[in-house]
């Protein structure tokens, strides 16, 4: 399988790295609901100094189900400026693109680029559920990757997709279109993970592969993903003691794997709450106790 830094007559000019990546949070001004521009850059700057590989803007922790395509370009593009500002410019940005229909779809990755974006992170279509086969996901993706600006990135979220779950014989087949490059796998199934990191010769921290991009979609198997031969995880987890999070990667894969299962089993306790009570308020309201400590 044949890396692409960038297809359709663009390029990305910013790498994926291996690494821990954080969708970000979108923040709205309390009283109008309008978007709180300076607390959004501030957020932004604060992952990229905790280390983190990379950003997500509009992911499930970002509220894009809530927002309109306008606040989604908005919101990227102050995150792109933030980071360019602190002197992060070569931190790549994934915007969560996925608007339902193919043409909508394309219509926003068509303004990506433009706002800062790097690649695109992508929903399969849920809405008529009974009609989502195999086959009618499978075209919706070649779709959009064919008139998409900017490399793709699937997203393997069931609890968010009435219950799709694409299975790796489908994830493999789409990894041969020139334009999508990675999963993300917030299903948990860390063996369709494996698998696909295998077929596909996946990025990792000690091989670059064919720069396809394996991601964990979880805070709670890091290590998991490690030793799948992962390239990543994109977990909503890395806003709250973020460089924590990130130390266990980087412990395991400087070979120091009792250390990394030893601290990932401490951060792990707090991983459900965040993920089944908290979501996006309360992710916000652990990230305000955290900066108050």
């Amino acid at each position: 399988m044949t890396a692409s830094n960038g297809t359709n007559g663009h390029s990305a000019p910013r790498p994926l790295p291996v690494g821990i990546y954080a969708p970000t949070m979108t923040f709205f001004n309390p009283e109008t609901e309008d978007l709180d521009i300076p607390v959004i850059k501030k957020h932004a700057e604060r992952l990229a100094r905790a280390g983190l590989a990379g950003l997500v803007t509009m992911g499930s922790n970002g509220e894009a189900a809530h927002c309109t395509r306008e606040e989604k370009i908005a919101v990227t593009k102050a995150t792109r400026e933030a980071l360019d500002a602190a002197g992060f410019e070569q931190t790549p940005i994934i915007l969560g693109a996925t608007e339902g229909s193919v043409r909508g779809t394309i219509e926003l990755l068509k303004l990506a680029p433009a706002a800062g974006a790097d690649y695109a992170l992508i929903l399969p279509p849920s809405y008529f559920r009974a009609q989502m086969d195999e086959a009618a996901v499978h075209d919706y993706f070649i779709a959009v990757a064919d008139e998409s600006p900017i490399p793709l990135i699937l997203y393997n979220y069931p609890g968010a997709v009435s219950g799709i779950d694409m299975d790796s014989d489908l994830l493999i087949k789409l990894a041969e279109h020139k334009n999508i490059i990675g999963t993300k796998f917030t299903c948990g199934n860390n063996g369709k993970l494996t698998r696909v990191a295998l077929v596909t010769d996946a990025k990792t921290p000690w091989n670059e592969g064919s720069g396809y991009m394996a991601f964990g979609g979880m805070c709670d198997f890091t290590v998991q993903t490690l030793v799948s031969r992962g390239s990543g995880i994109i977990a909503g987890g890395r806003h709250v003691a973020a460089q924590g999070r990130r130390e266990v990667w980087d412990l395991y894969a400087a070979g120091k794997k009792e250390e990394a299962i030893e601290l990932q089993m401490k951060l792990s306790k707090g991983d459900l709450k965040e993920r089944t009570q908290y979501i996006a308020d309360g992710i916000k309201e652990l990230m305000d106790i955290e900066n108050s400590l």
